[in-house]
Formats: structure tokens, C-alpha cells, sequence
């Protein structure tokens, strides 16, 4: 046990000295001690009941023979961090959690461990440290939010900034903005629709390294008390099994992760997401592979902000496991992966059924027969870019336009909301990439201003930040190289022609390349924004957001 290394022998009597201290008797000292990962706090929705689960899963680990110690992860609100400072501190906080997970699993040598996560960069950040500690460990997450009812219709978080755009469009008073405002987001848990949170729940599904349910079952349901009490006996399952996170997290669960992104219409930050978590693997995972997977996957849900449904529909019509077992009807998916429920992926989905084909499509009739996310390149990013396919509006799909160019997000709000954006634009916010930024701010305030103004399907935005997951329209974000590094992004001037093709995945700028390279010539680099504290560390070694923003 890994554990006998501060607790067993005579040279450890002061290590069991302070076990005493925390008032464990030596019988608990016999047993496994399993690390839970508690990412309950109380200024997040979807961390606010994750004590209950931390509860619930101490029973099952108790039921399991082991001994759960409880410690902490951090948790960021995209949603109360967005349009201010507060979102540079959102992606940042990934690496923040990986490197303090991995210390206090390693500092106090645990047998196993037991992940508490919920949102957006808490989940990736987890299975990051999962994968460095590499001990038996099971992911169960607080549980998706329930959707909230305005006017008979079922809404969400997007819904809400969306309605702040209406709002200063005209087309909504105070009054519908304020009960948006207090029914929007009825509930506890990770905001309900495919959004960040929720993407990467269900995809810690299918990787293997949550059991089935975790990415679906609403926070609100006792059922996921239930699953909570499942993982912490299912921990001890792995521990007298040894399967490890790394015998999990393979190859091949990649790429089946990669091809359920493009069955589910994930959100865009999973591309980011997933190369890191497969960095820790020990294996690269590069983002273009996603186009030639995208060609062969069918996209089968909309989820809001693509559609009309919500996490807990998906819930009902039977979960990730049977999107899963929906697509691999094509033979898709690598059945022979073992997951964390001891069982391989084929084992897991095998009698899965889709119970509402008009939730989860049929193979046969699919929202469109490729994936929902592409990968573009082009002279305006070479390396890559990336865009929710399934949200955007068919006429949206080959667009050109005039560039109106803006330096930071505030500045494209400031334009936004002044109506000085028109049918046919292409709005450029740059300076807002890893290393720009610092910390690659999500643009979920402009993209819902245009929505919200009723533009989304005449107007496109291209950034080298990135976008929530609750963003719909033509959302291009990842530009790379971007712009603080020199990229194409930073030579674009107001009015120059912005040619997208999301159908071919193409991204490029009707500039010709000697015009380019007269511009970069005379292009220089901008004084960092933030020069003190984690920030300036962060933007001193992070790698472009084409290779998942990963610290170098």
C-alpha cells in the first residue's frame, strides 16, 4: 500500500502520531486510506451541494473497507467570473488545481482517490492531477443544473446573457430581464445545458474514469447521492484490482472521448481540454485529428445552446451511455477499454437503449452526418482555430465580411452594445489568447450581445480567447499562433475581408501574403497587461491554445 509509507514501521510513529491527532483510531489506520477531492465551496451553483456528495461517497468508501480523508480543490464561476478580470483567472485555475491535488495526494501518500469536481476547469484540472498521481481513482461530479421556465420554455444560463442583449437591443424591458434574473438558473449544480461543466462530465463517462450517469444525473436528484455512494465503493474495487488512471485514460479512450465531442456537440473548450489531459497521459493528442474524426462521427444531440434540450433530457432518453451505444452502432468507439467501473466500454453500454430518439438521434437520421465541432486553419490561423459546428446557423457556415478589429473584449461589448456592429461583420477580438490575455478569457458576453440583437445569423466573431460553452453563431475562437505571439490575428486591419468555411474548415484573410509580411514587419509586440502575481507566471510559460494551453 502506498500508504504503508507514513503509516506502518517504527520509523513512522510520528506520521501515526498525527493521524491520532485527527482522531483516527488504528483500525482506520489499518484499512486503505482514499483521498477525497472535495471541490465544494459556496460561491459556486455548481460546488454549493457537493458536501452532500463528499458525504455520500466517505459512506461508500467506508462500505468498501477504506478510510476517506477529505481535502480540497478550488472552483472558479465562469459565469460570475465572465466580462471582467475575474474570467483571466478562470482558465489559469486548471493548472492551479492539477499541481495542489497532485501535491497533497503525494504529500500524504493515498491509496486511492476520489474525485468531488463539477465545472469547467475543476474537472479537467482533476483528471490532469488523476493522471500525474496515477493511483485508483473514480470521478463523481456535483451534477448538472435543472433547467429553469420563462414563459413556458425551458431556459439557462445562455438564455440569460442572451436576454442582457436583448435588453440593450430594445427588444425586451427591465422588467422580462429582472425574471430572467431570478429564473434562469433555478437550481444548484453545473449550468444546464452542453455547456463546459457538462461536456466534460459527460466525457469523463466515456474516458472511463466516471461511472455511468455522472455526466447526466441532475444535481437535485437523489440518485446522485446514490452514484456518490457507488464510486466510493467502486474506488476499492479498483484498488484490489490496481487499475490506475493511466490504464484507463489510453489511446484509445481518447479517441473515444474525441468521437462522442462530436457526437454530443461538445463545447470548444474540450479541445483545449483534452490534449492537456492527455499530455499527463504521456500522450499527444493533436487538435486536427478532430476534423478527419469529425468526417466519420455524426452529430446526434442539440443541447442548449445548439437546441432546445437540456442536460436532463438527455438524462432521461438514457444518458452517455446510450449516445454511446447509439454510435457505435457505426462501430465508432473502442469497446475494449477498461473503465473505472471494472468493466470495458463495451461491457458498460452493452443494452443501453435510446429511449427518445428526438434527444438522442438515431444513427440513421442525425442532426448532420458530421461531427459538432471542426478544427480550421488558413493564412489567419495556421496553426488552428476551432468552432462548435452544431451551433451555428446553416447560412453561417461559409461567411465573408469586413473586419471590425478590437484589442480586448471590453472594447467589442462597448460596440456591440452601441449598435455599431451590422449584418455582415466579422468581429475580431484579439489580444485575449493564453499568453495575451493572460489566461484566454472566454467571450460569452459578446457572442450573447450579438445573439441577443438578433445578429446571429449575420454576423461572426473570430478571437484568439476562447468561448463558453453557453455561446452559439458563428464563434471561432483558439486562433493560433495568436496574437501576442505574432500571429495573423495581430496584422488584420479594419475592413480587411474575413473568409470562413466551417464546411471545409477553412479560416482565411483576403490579404495577399505580401501585404501580411509587409505588416508583420512592422508589427510590434505589446506590453504585457499584467505584470505581477500567478498571472505573469502563467503567461511566461503557457503554450498556445492549439496545444491545449498547457504549461510548458
Amino acid at each position: 500500500m502506498k500508504s504503508d509509507s507514513v503509516k506502518k514501521g517504527f520509523d513512522t510513529a510520528p506520521q501515526r502520531s498525527l493521524f491520532h491527532a485527527l482522531g483516527l483510531s488504528d483500525e482506520e489506520l489499518n484499512r486503505p486510506l482514499v483521498g477525497i477531492v472535495s471541490s465544494y465551496n459556496e460561491i459556486v451553483p455548481g460546488h454549493m451541494n457537493i458536501d452532500k456528495i463528499v458525504d455520500a461517497v466517505k459512506i461508500g468508501v467506508a462500505m468498501g473497507g477504506g478510510t476517506p480523508i477529505v481535502f480540497p480543490a478550488i472552483a472558479v464561476c465562469d459565469g460570475i467570473a465572465m466580462g471582467h478580470v475575474g474570467m483571466k483567472y478562470s482558465l489559469v485555475t486548471r493548472d492551479l488545481i492539477a499541481d495542489s491535488t497532485e501535491a497533497m495526494a503525494l504529500a500524504h501518500g493515498f491509496d486511492a482517490l476520489v474525485m468531488v469536481p463539477n465545472c469547467d476547469k475543476n474537472v479537467p484540472g482533476l483528471l490532469m492531477a488523476a493522471a500525474r498521481v496515477n493511483v485508483p481513482t473514480v470521478f463523481v461530479s456535483g451534477g448538472p443544473m435543472l433547467a429553469g421556465r420563462i414563459d413556458g420554455e425551458k431556459t439557462s444560463l445562455s438564455s440569460m446573457f442572451e436576454a442582457v442583449g436583448a435588453f440593450h437591443g430594445g427588444l425586451i424591458d427591465e422588467n422580462k430581464l429582472e425574471e430572467f434574473v431570478k429564473k434562469a438558473c433555478p437550481t444548484c449544480g453545473s449550468c444546464s445545458g452542453m455547456y463546459t461543466a457538462n461536456s466534460m462530465n459527460c466525457l469523463t463517462e466515456v474516458l472511463g474514469m466516471g461511472l455511468k450517469g455522472n455526466g447526466t444525473i441532475p444535481a437535485v436528484y437523489s440518485e446522485r447521492i446514490r452514484l456518490a455512494k457507488e464510486a466510493g465503493m467502486k474506488v476499492m474495487e479498483l484498488l484490489r484490482k490496481d487499475i490506475k488512471p493511466r490504464d484507463i485514460m489510453t489511446k484509445e479512450a481518447f479517441m473515444n472521448a474525441l468521437t462522442m465531442d462530436m457526437a454530443l456537440g461538445c463545447s470548444t473548450n474540450s479541445m483545449l481540454h483534452l490534449p492537456a489531459i492527455a499530455n499527463e497521459c504521456g500522450i499527444e493528442l493533436n487538435p486536427t485529428i478532430a476534423n478527419e474524426i469529425s468526417n466519420k462521427t455524426p452529430n446526434l444531440c442539440h443541447l442548449a445552446p445548439a437546441g432546445h434540450a437540456y442536460i436532463e433530457e438527455l438524462n432521461e432518453a438514457g444518458g452517455i451511455y446510450a449516445v454511446m451505444n447509439e454510435i457505435n452502432k457505426l462501430g465508432l468507439l473502442n469497446t475494449d477499454c477498461i473503465t473505472a467501473t471494472g468493466k470495458t466500454v463495451g461491457e458498460n453500454i452493452k443494452d443501453c437503449k435510446n429511449l427518445n430518439p428526438n434527444i438522442i438521434r438515431p444513427v440513421e437520421n442525425p442532426y448532420s452526418p458530421t461531427g459538432g465541432i471542426a478544427v480550421l486553419q488558413g493564412n489567419l490561423a495556421p496553426d488552428t482555430a476551432v468552432v462548435k459546428r452544431s451551433a451555428v446557423v446553416p447560412e453561417m457556415l461559409q461567411h465573408e465580411g469586413p473586419a471590425r478589429v478590437f484589442d480586448c473584449e471590453e472594447d467589442a461589448i462597448e460596440a456591440i452594445n452601441g449598435g455599431k456592429i451590422n449584418a455582415g461583420d466579422v468581429v475580431v477580438i484579439r489580444y485575449e489568447g493564453p499568453k495575451g490575455g493572460p489566461g484566454m478569457r472566454e467571450m460569452l458576453n459578446p457572442t450573447s450581445a450579438i445573439a441577443g440583437r438578433g445578429l446571429g445569423s449575420c454576423v461572426a466573431l473570430i478571437t484568439d480567447g476562447r468561448f463558453s460553452g453557453a455561446s452559439r453563431g458563428a464563434s471561432i475562437g483558439h486562433v493560433s499562433p495568436e496574437a501576442a505571439e505574432g500571429g495573423p490575428i495581430a496584422l488584420i486591419k479594419e475592413g480587411d475581408i474575413i473568409k470562413i468555411d466551417i464546411t471545409n474548415c477553412k479560416l482565411d484573410v483576403d490579404v495577399s501574403d505580401e501585404e501580411m509580411e509587409a505588416r508583420r514587419k512592422e508589427w510590434k509586440p505589446r506590453e504585457p497587461r499584467v505584470t505581477t502575481g500567478y498571472l505573469k507566471r502563467y503567461a511566461s510559460l503557457v503554450s498556445s491554445g492549439a496545444k491545449g494551453a498547457v504549461l510548458k
